[in-house]
């Protein structure tokens, strides 16, 4: 009987939803006992979210969505940086989010259903104070890494002695704890150098703290530094490595054209085994028409076979046999995915935590080679052709590739931590108790 329900509240953007969605499934294959409420917002420039939320909500018949109503004054998009645009979404959907929980709460009581938390992304960890309203319990799940989460932690620290924003070009090194080496100004987020983003950042990572437990879509086998760091914190909410999330069985996107689909599983088929270099930079990864002409000049120059993706379907390609190598922007969810299916990357970070995570990668989990670190989509900087043609061939050779071997064994690990007994397997079980309580 699924009689305790969990009411999640994810960013409305699809990169967020996904492992929202994973880790719903996660929790209804583990304990029977669950079913979960998603919550879901409204946001500008986001409408094929729909046609994916309706993609998937009938494979799931333990997961209902719930759709939070249109905002009359809805916030300008006229700020420095999207993330502080986001906080203030957030913020003004509070009423409405409130309303929409006590109606689950009157409806749950009606038919024996126990609601025992909220469970919210990183930009709704404002919705904590209406967990507080309602008297619940309030849990924080992370859609990216540990890593992150340790930079956040150092945020709020910093933020009692330096309220200053950091300086875009700095050459200056931080000692965060959770990194094994020092971390370069030079990756932090994009957000973190403008004024009305470095302010969202430090509102939200004050509230981390605040949080019940806090759930990353990482594991111990991918960051072992990082995690064992925080199941030794005093004074911090609970950390649960859940990582890493991610339905590799995930249908394609119901936008995509079946046929274009089909005859590139055939091309993939047709090639050689890890000989095909695959190119993606994520669904908002623009770039500009002279670096187009660089990346096609560097595919020219290495001459492997390549596929280059101007959507984001990675799913499917990663997990065919006949990709070697990934040039990506490093977000979080591609990387999960390259790790899973023994992919090395290529790093080419575009926005948002992209740096910090291609810095994590190479720098401190020796995952990655390295192409840029500190790259930024809207830059002017020239990546040219020969860093591009260099950067592939190392991550396309196999002879002795360091990288390469790491990456296989990283993705047996991490599989291995996802099935019974395995540290992912246990941290789920871990937060179902500490929720919910032990199965009677």
């Amino acid at each position: 009987m699924r009689n305790t329900e969990l009411i999640f509240i994810p960013t409305p953007t699809v990169g967020h939803l996904v492992p929202f969605i994973e880790f719903a499934r996660r929790l209804i294959d583990q304990d029977d006992r669950i079913r979960i409420t998603i919550v879901l917002m409204k946001l500008q420039g986001q409408s094929h979210l729909e046609t994916y939320v309706k993609s998937i909500a009938f494979s799931q018949p333990f997961v209902r969505f719930v759709d939070v109503p249109e905002l009359e004054e809805k916030p300008t998009l006229a700020r420095q940086a999207v993330e502080a645009y986001v906080y203030d979404v957030v913020e003004k959907n509070f009423p409405l989010v409130r309303d929409i929980i006590m109606g689950i709460l009157s409806s749950t009581a009606l038919d024996g259903v126990v609601v025992k938390g909220v469970v919210a992304d990183l930009f709704c960890l404002p919705m904590i104070d209406v967990a507080k309203d309602v008297s619940l319990p309030f849990y924080m799940f992370l859609t990216t890494n540990s890593g992150f989460l340790a930079m956040m932690r150092y945020l709020a620290e910093r933020q009692k002695k330096d309220t200053s924003v950091f300086v875009r070009n700095s050459e200056e090194m931080l000692s965060i704890p959770g990194f094994v080496n020092p971390v370069p100004v030079k990756v932090l987020p994009s957000a973190l150098f403008v004024e009305d983003g470095y302010d969202a950042y430090v509102k939200l990572a004050i509230l981390f703290a605040k949080a019940k437990g806090i759930v990353v879509n990482t594991s111990f086998d991918i960051e072992p530094y990082s995690v064992n760091r925080f199941h030794h914190e005093q004074n911090y909410p609970s950390v649960y490595a859940v990582g890493p999330l991610f339905n590799p069985k995930a249908h394609p996107h119901p936008d995509q054209d079946l046929a274009n689909r089909d005859e590139l599983i055939k091309w993939l088929d047709d090639q050689p085994e890890a000989s095909v270099v695959f190119l993606c930079f994520g669904s908002m990864g623009r770039l500009r028409g002279h670096l187009v002409k660089e990346i096609a000049h560097g595919l020219e120059l290495c001459q492997y076979r390549f596929l280059w993706s101007l959507r984001a379907e990675e799913v499917e390609i990663l997990s065919h046999k006949a990709v070697g190598g990934f040039v990506s922007h490093c977000g979080w969810n591609s990387i999960v995915e390259s790790l899973w299916f023994g992919v090395p990357i290529v790093t080419w970070p575009m926005y948002a935590e992209q740096q910090l995570n291609a810095f994590l990668m190479v720098k401190e989990l020796k995952l990655a080679v390295e192409m840029k670190l500190d790259y930024r989509a809207h830059s002017d900087e020239l990546v040219s052709a020969n860093e591009i043609d260099t950067a592939i061939r190392c991550v396309m050779n196999k002879d002795d590739n360091v990288v390469s071997k790491r990456v296989m064994d990283i993705s047996q690990m991490a599989r291995k931590a996802m099935f019974n007994g395995g540290s992912s397997y246990l941290a789920i079980e871990k937060f179902i108790q500490d929720v919910i309580g032990m199965k009677p």
